[in-house]
C-alpha cells in the first residue's frame, strides 16, 4: 500500500492540541498482531475517537498506521506511539503518521518538532516536563500517571500551569474525570480501552468500553460548560 503523506493542511502543533483538548480523549494501540491493532484503530475511530496513536513496539506497526490513516473518518487523525529515534519519526511521516508520542525525553522530540509534526512527550516529574516543553512539544504526557494519580498531576502542574499535560498509564473509566479535574487537557487510554483487542482479541468489548469514555467525556464536557456560564 502506497503511504499517504502525512504533511496535510491543517495538521499542526496548534490545531492538534486544540483538537485534544477539546475530545479530552486520547487513544493507544499496542498489541502483538499489526492487523489486529489496525482493527482496533478503526474500531475506536468508527465508535467516535478522533485521536489514535499505534505503538511503533507493535508488529508491522508502520503498515498498520498507513492502513488506517487510508481508511480514517473524516476529522480523525493517526498518530504513532513509542517513537524514540530520528529514524522512528522519518519512519512514521513515511507511513502517513500525523502526530508522534514518546514514553519519555527521547531525541524523535526535536527531530519531529523541528518538522512542524505535533508531539506528545512523555515526561514524569516537572523538571521533565519543562525540558520536554523546551525541546519542542506540544504537549507533556504524563507517565506514568499511575504512579501518583491526579495529586501527583496537579502538584506538577501547579508551577506550570501553561504545559498542556495527558495523563497516560492506568487511566480507566472511573479514573479519567479526576485526572481532568486535576488540569489534565485530556488522558490516554490503551488497556483500560482496549483490552486484548488488538492482539486479536474482543472487538465489540473494546466497542463498548469506547461508547463509554466518549460518553464520560461529553458529560465532563457538558458539566464544564455549565459552571463557564
Amino acid at each position: 500500500m502506497k503511504p499517504v503523506e502525512s504533511t496535510d493542511a491543517g495538521v499542526t502543533p496548534a490545531t492538534v492540541l486544540a483538537g485534544i483538548r477539546r475530545t479530552r480523549l486520547v487513544a493507544i494501540v499496542r498489541g502483538n498482531d499489526g492487523g489486529a491493532a489496525a482493527r482496533a484503530a478503526m474500531a475506536a475511530m468508527e465508535e467516535g475517537f478522533q485521536y489514535v496513536e499505534i505503538a511503533l513496539t507493535t508488529p508491522d506497526a508502520l503498515e498498520a498506521i498507513t492502513s488506517v490513516r487510508a481508511a480514517a473518518p473524516a476529522g480523525s487523525f493517526v498518530g504513532a506511539g513509542t517513537v524514540l529515534s530520528k529514524q522512528d519519526v522519518d519512519d512514521v511521516v513515511a507511513a502517513g503518521g500525523q502526530f508522534i508520542v514518546t514514553p519519555s525525553l527521547a531525541p524523535s522530540i526535536e527531530a519531529a518538532a523541528g518538522r512542524g509534526i505535533p508531539v506528545l512527550a512523555g515526561a514524569l516529574t516537572p523538571s521533565e516536563s519543562l525540558e520536554a516543553m523546551n525541546r519542542g512539544a506540544t504537549a507533556v504526557k504524563l507517565f506514568p500517571a499511575s504512579i501518583g494519580g491526579p495529586g501527583y498531576l496537579k502538584a506538577v502542574r501547579d508551577p506550570f500551569p501553561d504545559i498542556p499535560f495527558i495523563a497516560v498509564g492506568g487511566v480507566g473509566l472511573g479514573e479519567a474525570a479526576g485526572y481532568w479535574d486535576a488540569g489534565a487537557v485530556a488522558v490516554g487510554l490503551g488497556g483500560p480501552l482496549f483490552g486484548d483487542a488488538a492482539s486479536g482479541g474482543d472487538l465489540e468489548g473494546m466497542r463498548e468500553r469506547a461508547r463509554k469514555f466518549l460518553a464520560l467525556a461529553g458529560e465532563y464536557n457538558g458539566r464544564s460548560a455549565e459552571i463557564l456560564r
